[in-house]
């Protein structure tokens, strides 16, 4: 088939869905076994090759009807939002053109696109775009795993060369942090072990007080308080961790301070959020997936660090088979975890050339407003909000679920042919109800009709 032709048929399909997603299911009605008779009666050992036309056909219908779809305006789940028209345009042609971002020179203009993008959302998150390293990752987790490789190299001299020597590091998140931490605890060589889950307050933040205290229990026992982790928008609650008082405990201690801000990064792009991450521009490193709130493909991590000597010591390798560096760039392979390397950063570099700063800013300032109207809905018809947040994610119970009569788990699987939302568990809460506005197609009409069709479902569970 003609590469025009194909690709025509494909913008097509993908256009009728994102047309249509609001006839669409949100959840789908299938099972394994459906999915996997129809991969097998259709494709079997790939002996028979398909015409491509009809391929296109074949694996759109089963992606559009059998998959959560998080494009949906109700669609009110994890940070998996619809994603801007130039975002998925960079991504067709990131893999039309394919360009290799491992050296600069094999790639000129995609790595100083990238570049380009990094320095203006350093700025944004407060940084010195001059005095900070940068680049993109496959995700968050990545991300995260970047940061505690560049913490114990800036904490350790010869743990690039030896290993990891003398007294052992310990990272402090809290229970509402994100697990990719202890992934990356787990990968690089660290155990579960150096994590310590330093307790929460009422209000779902990292105690400072339980973290004092925890540092100076591990000191006292020979261990190398390493990293704080505060959060910028936690996954379950939206939980701002007090990161101007974070990073004061770890300059006074002496600690590297992380920030995962994976989701509410964005807040740095809205004047009326920026004062709730105060503090994140004193991180020593920061975690910031685009592929959430900047609405783009998955997946799109990046990754700043204030250490730009640390960053280079734990990545740069010498090769006899690389090009020669140029002068004035650095090349992506010495400075990231990844070797060979997709062109992650153009659909962020396109959406905000597409939208330009305000529209960003509109859009998360909306979806801001959406959450504060979804609690106001939800209060007026009788559930409890259990989170405080200014981020739109909100967690809410009623009577019937703190009371076992029903629960938050019946009444979202109710819910589940036109709306999607969760049960999530916050510190020691019994599980409750969790909506976030991931799309910035969502109305206020959907909002309301959320919570209408949440009361009836927690009418229909109690009764059985």
């Amino acid at each position: 088939m003609n590469l025009r032709r194909l690709l025509d048929a494909t913008a097509d399909r993908v256009a009728v869905f994102r047309d249509g997603i609001r006839e669409a299911r949100v959840t789908p009605a299938v099972s394994v076994t459906e999915v996997r008779a129809h991969l097998e009666e259709h494709y079997g050992d790939f002996t028979e090759p398909w015409p491509e036309e009809a391929l296109v056909e074949n694996v759109s219908s089963m992606l559009e009807n059998w998959n959560v779809q998080v494009a949906h305006p109700r669609y009110f789940g994890l940070f998996n939002p619809p994603t801007h028209p130039a975002a998925v345009a960079a991504d067709l042609l990131v893999a039309g053109f394919n360009p290799q971002l491992a050296a600069w020179s094999h790639a000129p203009a995609a790595n100083e696109i990238e570049r380009h993008t990094l320095r203006y959302l350093a700025a944004r998150l407060g940084f010195d775009p001059e005095r900070v390293a940068a680049t993109f990752t496959t995700g968050g987790a990545e991300a995260n795993q970047s940061a505690v490789l560049v913490a114990l190299n800036h904490a350790y001299p010869e743990y690039c060369e030896v290993g990891l020597a003398g007294e052992p590091p310990v990272i402090y998140v809290s229970s509402e942090s994100h697990h990719s931490i202890e992934k990356a605890a787990m990968t690089s060589g660290l155990g579960r072990r150096a994590v310590r889950t330093v307790a929460i307050d009422e209000s779902f933040r990292m105690s400072l007080p339980a973290l004092r205290e925890a540092i100076r229990g591990d000191r006292r026992r020979g261990l190398r308080p390493l990293m704080v982790v505060g959060t910028a928008g936690t996954t379950g609650g939206g939980i701002i961790d007090p990161l101007e008082d974070l990073a004061a405990v770890c300059e006074a201690e002496g600690i590297w301070f992380h920030v995962d801000a994976a989701w509410a990064g964005a807040a740095c792009l809205s004047p009326q959020l920026l004062p709730e991450v105060a503090g994140i521009e004193r991180a020593d490193s920061l975690t910031w997936d685009a592929h959430k709130w900047l609405s783009v493909p998955m997946g799109a991590g990046m990754f700043f660090c204030t250490h730009p000597e640390a960053v280079r010591k734990t990545f740069a390798v010498a090769t006899p088979y690389m090009p020669v560096d140029i002068s004035d760039t650095a090349d992506p392979y010495t400075w990231t975890i990844q070797w060979s390397r997709r062109h992650i950063g153009l659909k962020v570099f396109m959406s905000l050339a597409a939208l330009g700063s305000e529209g960003y800013r509109k859009a998360i300032e909306r979806q801001t407003r959406m959450g504060n109207l979804l609690r106001a809905e939800l209060e007026s018809r009788g559930w409890e909000v259990v989170n405080r947040t200014p981020l739109p994610v909100v967690c809410f119970t009623r009577p019937e679920i703190e009371n076992g009569t029903v629960s938050a788990e019946r009444i979202a699987a109710l819910l589940e042919e036109n709306f999607w939302i969760s049960p999530v568990r916050l510190g020691e809460r019994s599980p409750v109800l969790r909506a976030c506005i991931t799309s910035y197609e969502t109305t206020s009409e959907d909002v309301t009709a959320l919570a209408e069709a949440v009361t009836r479902a927690a009418g229909r569970g109690s009764q059985g």
